[in-house]
């Protein structure tokens, strides 16, 4: 089997620029104007904008809502700066499979973009500075996600420190690496980095408009999306946190309850849920059992193997298990982890289960379709009772 990865990439990109033409279309009949171009701040509720003609443009509002989003974070190891360089943008532009991809990073971007090039047909290996993979989970579901990926081919190699990079001929690249055994060298054809993003936040002069930035670059915003400037917000990946669309997308419920219709909708104990995209997937809600037990909270945790699921069997993909976190005093549903097929739409649904606040024993208790990847909630519930 071949993949025409120059069809991938176009029809990718005819993905990207349908959803830019379809709210572009919007804007018009939404009574919006578009100005494109480079925005600063001139002051605290003024902006100036150097449009693409080189003209400049000056605005002042009463409110200003500040979305730049971010970028991904430079390669920083000798060498980085005489190689080729991919970056999660780039990587979707490639028109020929690589030949063996190393990628510099373990987290959710590394990890789907990895198995993605490996079920392509490309050579990967992954290589983690941390112990494990994904550092923000529980460690048996890094573990395990890490078993996955080594099962479908990919050499993931973990507390390995990237030293320095070269090219070694014929467009290839030699990375080196400090491991716990020593020295060690990778070569690759492509070289992809995934270490981490940083806010589009140098040319806004903030600055000006005595907009706060926190410790990491981020801007800082309160509850309600604020600024430290009244009547400036921000909003999406620029104010830092969790990086997922989902999430921007809450960030404006919010500020069109608040700013439209005279509401006090807030960031505080919103549940966020995501979903690591790898095959099997990994859906995530809540807490982890780590972050319960720092908080010494008392719990209990339940613990579903895939292969004890009657539709994961018949799919043939058993790999994975479902994981619950519940507060042993209250039996509310802390978190829960679900690695396996459809893991986010799994996931999804205890997320409701959450926001309606139902004890643990309402899930055990109620009646899933059969033979379907929800019915292993039942049994995961019931490993509860007592």
């Amino acid at each position: 089997m071949t993949v025409d990865l120059t069809a991938v990439r176009e029809r990718k990109r005819a993905m990207v620029t349908g959803a830019r033409e379809n709210y572009a279309s919007r804007l018009t009949q939404d009574g919006l104007d578009l100005i494109e171009g480079e925005a600063h701040f001139t002051g605290p509720k003024t902006i100036e904008i150097a449009l693409r003609g080189g003209e400049k443009q000056e605005i002042s509002a009463p409110v200003i809502v500040i979305d730049t989003g971010t970028r991904p974070k430079p390669l920083a190891i000798n060498g980085a700066q005489n190689v080729p360089v991919l970056d999660s943008t780039s990587i979707m532009e490639l028109g020929a499979l690589p030949e063996h991809l190393i990628i510099l990073g373990g987290g959710y971007i590394g990890l789907e973009f990895g198995q993605m090039f490996r079920r392509f047909g490309s050579e990967v290996t992954i290589v983690q500075t941390r112990p494990r993979l994904m550092t923000r989970e529980d460690d048996d579901v890094s573990d395990e996600v890490a078993a996955i990926l080594r099962d479908d081919g990919i050499t993931v190699l973990t507390s390995a420190m990237p030293e320095r990079v070269e090219e070694v001929g014929g467009g290839r690249v030699r990375l080196t690496v400090r491991t716990r055994d020593g020295e060690r060298q990778v070569e690759g054809s492509h070289l992809l980095s995934a270490t981490g993003r940083v806010p589009n936040t140098e040319a806004l002069a903030l600055a000006a408009a005595g907009i706060r930035l926190r410790e990491n670059g981020f801007i800082e915003v309160d509850e309600y999306l604020e600024t430290s400037v009244p009547g400036v917000y921000a909003m999406g990946d620029v104010k830092g946190g969790p990086a997922f669309t989902h999430l921007s997308y809450d960030d404006y419920r919010i500020l069109r309850a608040n700013l439209l219709g005279g509401e006090k909708a807030t960031t505080r104990d919103r549940i966020v849920p995501y979903t690591v995209f790898i095959d099997p997937q990994l859906g995530r809600i809540g807490m982890t059992e780590r972050q319960a037990r720092e908080q010494d909270r008392a719990v209990r945790v339940a613990k579903l193997p895939m292969s004890a699921v009657i539709r994961a069997l018949e799919t043939g993909e058993t790999r994975g298990f479902m994981k619950v976190v519940i507060d042993a005093h209250t039996q509310q549903i802390l978190g829960a982890a679900v690695l396996g097929v459809e893991g986010g739409e799994i996931m999804t649904i205890i997320q409701v289960a959450m926001l309606g606040k139902l004890p643990c024993t309402a899930m055990a208790n109620a009646i899933f379709t059969h033979p379907l990847l929800a019915e292993g909630l039942n049994s995961l519930f019931m490993m509860l009772d007592d």
